[in-house]
Order: structure tokens, then sequence, then C-alpha cells
């Protein structure tokens, strides 16, 4: 099989030209033939194998382009770096043969190569059968045993190249797991979590036994109960099918996150009550709590997300509670005060959490929705007309203080209170109110 249309490219022939003065053999492996093949858009990352020294192969076709054109050498690896307009171009050294690399990789449908030697520049090369897998929808392991890494990956591929997974049958080996990095691990999860749907990925780890070792708050909402013809939904599915809305509209990694984790608190918080039915009261607060714990356990990064990820949480359902037409100007301010910057990632939360599969009530809850939009909208601009009796300038002539931060938290907590009927609109009681702020907060 012939392959030119992949390496149709300056940067190709370059290469070509540079491996061959070299007397050497060079190819192109891994996602980038791999998609090529499947017909989806091409990895941007491409790997050129070389039977040879391969930093100065990469040296070569640098002093072949233009001066933008840099190389970084990692010497230590035994690797080179070419950035060349929308590719990473990675060089990579197989000592022996080019099979023998191929051996390392994970998947047969990474192991397909393209030839860029003159004798058979652009025949694809199939050492473990990869082709025929991409014809089956099949992912299948260059190696025996699966490790966890290894199944989540595949996982992930399924799900990337929407596979059918009948032929995975890597549940069958969960007792050879071993949870190396974290990290890594992360890694895939966050590639399956950005995928066109999740969910697919998402419950596959459910079935082999992995999502119990990543997240077992998320598996703990799985499965529904009945009492006494008193039932609930199974939360588990309702969340994947959250995260599967979510994605549509944004690929922001730490919102899908707080979609994925948004009811964890429903597995701690349900209880009966009889003649009544299931409830989950507070599950958002609960929920907003636990997700401390799960960043130090699997290694996310605290400082930056995990404020915003608690917070879409916690306030994922105040936005229902406003809906409604008699929802005041001051209940509106208390959400904007809260959410902050945020509200709008809050609202396509909510607009994500409605999976009810009653087409009246879908449009309904919709519609409310909308109207909750326009509700926060006259606010906000009512508010931007509004001045305040208290400047900056004020505060720190009072507290003897330089410009900070801490003034505009002072400035907007006053704002809140005169807006909210707290305290009158007069400069007097605006100075006695931040009087006694200040000595709070400074």
């Amino acid at each position: 099989m012939n392959c030119n249309k992949a390496i149709d490219k300056k940067i190709f022939f370059i290469i070509r030209f540079s491996v061959n003065k070299m007397n050497k053999k060079s190819y192109v492996i891994g996602g980038y033939v791999r998609d090529f093949l499947i017909g989806k858009n091409v990895c941007k990352k491409v790997y050129i194998v070389t039977v040879g020294d391969c930093i100065k192969l990469a040296k070569k076709v640098c002093e072949k382009l233009d001066h933008k054109h840099k190389i970084n050498i990692f010497s230590y690896f035994g690797t080179a770096i070419i950035k060349y307009n929308n590719l990473n171009i990675e060089f990579i050294s197989a000592n022996k043969r080019c099979s023998e690399f191929k051996k390392k990789i994970y998947f047969t449908i990474n192991t397909l190569a393209i030839s860029l030697n003159n004798l058979n520049y652009g025949k694809l090369i199939d050492s473990f059968g990869g082709l025929f897998d991409i014809m089956k929808n099949k992912i299948k392991s260059t190696i025996d045993s699966y490790d966890s890494l290894r199944m989540i990956r595949a996982i992930r591929f399924y799900n990337e190249f929407n596979f059918k997974n009948d032929n995975l049958s890597i549940h069958y080996k969960i007792q050879i797991m071993k949870i190396l990095s974290i990290e890594r691990i992360l890694y895939e999860f966050n590639k399956i979590l950005l995928s066109n749907k999740p969910s697919t990925g998402i419950f596959y780890l459910y079935k082999i036994g992995l999502l119990s070792i990543i997240l077992p708050e998320l598996r703990n909402l799985k499965g529904i109960e009945n009492k006494k013809k008193f039932t609930h939904k199974d939360n588990f599915l309702h969340t994947l099918e959250v995260v599967d809305n979510i994605t549509i509209y944004t690929n922001k990694i730490w919102l899908i996150w707080a979609a994925l984790l948004h009811d964890i608190g429903k597995s701690i918080t349900k209880k009966y009550i009889p003649n009544f039915g299931w409830t989950f009261h507070s599950h958002e607060l609960i929920g907003s709590k636990m997700i401390t714990s799960i960043f130090e356990r699997l290694k996310l990064p605290k400082k930056k997300y995990i404020k915003y990820v608690k917070k879409i949480i916690k306030y994922s359902s105040r936005p229902i509670t406003l809906i409604s037409y008699t929802a005041t100007d001051s209940s509106i301010r208390r959400l904007l005060f809260d959410i902050g910057d945020d509200i709008e990632d809050l609202i396509l939360m909510c607009q994500s959490d409605i999976t009810t599969k009653n087409y009246i009530k879908k449009i309904q809850y919709k519609k409310n929705l909308n109207l909750l939009k326009l509700k926060l909208q006259k606010v906000e601009e009512k508010d931007k007309k509004w001045v305040s009796p208290i400047s900056g300038y004020h505060i720190m002539n009072i507290f003897g203080i330089n410009p900070c931060k801490e003034i505009g938290i002072i400035k907007n907590i006053l704002k809140y209170a005169i807006m909210n009927g707290i305290i009158p609109n007069s400069f007097e009681k605006a100075n006695l109110f931040i009087l006694e702020i200040g000595k709070k907060i400074l």
C-alpha cells in the first residue's frame, strides 16, 4: 500500500534527502500514520524513527529549513525535536531494526510506519497487522498482557476513534493491574473527558473495574434502589449524560471535571422518607467538600483549579431556585456575588444537567434557564449604572493603606449591602459600614 499522500509535505522530502545521503533508513511511525489511515484529523506529533544516529539526522534536516525553525536536542534521551509549522517532529533512534523499536509501542495500530527511503518511499510498513485491526475497529496490544496504563489508553482510543469495544478483553486481566503513575493515568483520563462522547470511555472504565480505583466516589453513584414503590434514578448514568452534554458546548477541562463530580455527594446524603420517597438534601455542599481529598489523592493542581471546581459544584443547583418569575433582584445579586466571573460556566452546567426524557419538561427547563439569563443580564446592567457613595481613595485614607485587592473586596461588600437593602445608600451609613468591615478584613 502506498501512502505518498500522507507525506506530501516539504519536511518529509527534506528528511528523505537527508537520510538517504547518510545511507540510513528512516520511517514515519505512530499516531500520524494511524490517523491518516483512519481518516481523521492527522495527529500533530510526528515520530521519525531512524536506524542510526537520529540527532545527526535532525541536525541535517534543520540545516535545510528556514532559520525560524529551531532544533531542540535531548542528549540524555537521545532524541531531537523540530517544530515545523503546526507539526512537532521528534527524531528517535532504533539502534538495530525498526521492528525492534515497534515492540516498545503499546498497540498494533500505532506500529504502522511509512517509509522515507528512496527504494520504497511512501510504502506502508505493517509488521504487527495494525491495518487489519483498524479495518476491524480493534485495539490490540503488541504484547500479551495489559498494565493499567495500557488498559486506560486502549479505552481512550476506542472512545476517540469510535471503535466497538466487543473485542477488548482486558477486563479478564484486571488481576494484573497495578497503578504505576497517577499522572500518566490522568493524562489518558483527561483525553477521554475531552473526547466527543466521554461517557463511552468512562462506562468502560467502570465495567473493567478501573473506575473504582481512580474515582470510587463516582463509582458509588451506580445503581437504583426501590422502597415501597419509590425509586430514584441511576445517578451514575445521569452523570455520564451530563458530561456528554457539557462537552458539546465547552472544552474547559475543569468545568468538565465539575460536571463529572457534581453529584458525588448523593451517595452520602441519600435518604428514604416514608410516604415521600428519596431525598439528597445538601448533596451539592457535601460534594464540594469531598473535592479536596479527591484532588489530593489524584495529585490534581489544587492551587489553581480546586476553588473553581468546588464553587461550581456547591452552587450547581442554585440557579434552579431562581428560575421563577417571583425571583427578586436581591436573590439574583447574591448568586452573582457568590459565583463571580464564573456565572456563565455555572449556567452551562445547569443546562447540561437537564437529562429528562420528557420532551415538554426539557423545553420548559430550557425556557426557564433563558429567563434566568435575561434576569441576570438586567440586574448586571442596572448595577453598572450604580455609583458608590464611598471611593477607593476614601477607604485608603481612612485605613492609611496603599492600593491593594482588599479595597476592591470592601467595595464589593459595600455594594452588595446597599443593593440588597441591608444599609441605606448614604455616605454616613456607608462610612460606618466600611469601618466595621475594614476591621475584619484588614
